[in-house]
């Protein structure tokens, strides 16, 4: 499964690694994903998503979490 949230659509990013000799190596970060169950008040069923650690915040701060 790819590390890419489900909301914001946050995914791997690329960039060169520079050493003191400024050489450049190619390195990844990834984002800081979690799985969450959020329930839909509608119908009742729980969804299973996979978010960003920065989007976790916002739902926890608008009360969905």
């Amino acid at each position: 499964m790819s590390r890419i949230c489900e909301i914001t659509g946050k995914r791997t990013s690329v960039w060169n690694k520079r050493s003191h000799s400024m050489r450049a190596t190619r390195r990844k970060f990834y984002p800081n994903l979690f799985y969450k169950n959020i329930k839909d008040p509608e119908t009742g069923l729980v969804y299973r998503i996979r978010v960003s650690a920065k989007w976790l915040r916002t739902l926890r701060k608008n009360g969905i979490v």
